[in-house]
């Protein structure tokens, strides 16, 4: 808005009350592919800036689709994955069912913080004790017994220390989603020695990818500047 740039703000709907922004706003899906592209030419969008999730891989597949019938140009917002450093005791995996088998058969204390679409997997293996962590509370009974926490980040390294210290945990799971706001639970893990069973990206579509806003706003500039 500061820029003067006409937007709009696509929220997934998946969170009950998101942050405010500085833009006119819309919630929820588009309908696959052909809705989205329906939208894109409705709303005589001009550009396309796709700032989801690195885990939201069907919404980034439907805006490379969307945009190549429309002929929209597109742009990924996609913060860095984080890297081993030295101390970590990653265990990486290639998806949520692949952690689930990485989980030791004997009880543990498990820190589950990949979001509640993708937790019942872990039902496979009722005998954890785990904790979970929603932005909202849950809107419908778990797959299982769990120690549900309602917050919502940045999380610092000291509430996450004291969060696992007060809770036993024993294990993490967590997917590479990069950044600093969901870091500080990477930086306890490693504090305590703590393995953490590490989940990869899913594969994404080839499309143009940048890692700060200064580089979407000189997209969009050049692009301006050029009539596209």
């Amino acid at each position: 808005m500061r820029a003067g740039i006409d937007a709009v703000y696509s929220y997934g709907g998946r969170t009950r009350a998101p942050a405010d922004q500085p833009l006119p706003t819309r919630t929820g899906g588009f309908g696959g592919v052909s809705g989205l592209a329906h939208y894109i030419r409705g709303e005589a969008i001009t550009h396309v800036i796709d700032a989801t999730h690195p885990f939201a891989a069907e919404m980034s597949r439907n805006a490379v689709e969307a945009c190549a019938q429309t002929g929209m140009p597109l742009i990924a917002l996609e913060r860095a994955p984080w890297t081993k450093a030295p101390g970590d005791n990653w265990i990486e995996v290639a998806d949520v069912n692949a952690a689930v088998t990485e989980l030791p058969e004997s009880k543990a204390r498990v820190f589950l913080a990949i979001g509640r679409q993708h937790i019942a997997p872990f039902a496979s293996k009722p005998q954890h004790a785990y904790t979970l962590r929603f932005v909202d509370p849950p809107d419908a009974p778990l797959p299982f017994a769990a120690d549900v926490i309602v917050s919502r980040g940045p999380f610092t390294l000291d509430g996450e220390l004291e969060m696992m210290r007060t809770r036993g945990i024993m294990c993490i799971v967590a997917r590479n989603s990069g950044g600093d706001g969901a870091r500080a639970k990477i930086d306890a893990a490693r504090r305590f020695g703590l393995p953490v069973i590490m989940i990869s990206r899913p594969q994404m579509p080839e499309r143009q990818r940048v890692e700060s806003v200064a580089e979407i706003m000189q997209w969009l500039g050049h692009r301006t500047c050029l009539g596209a």
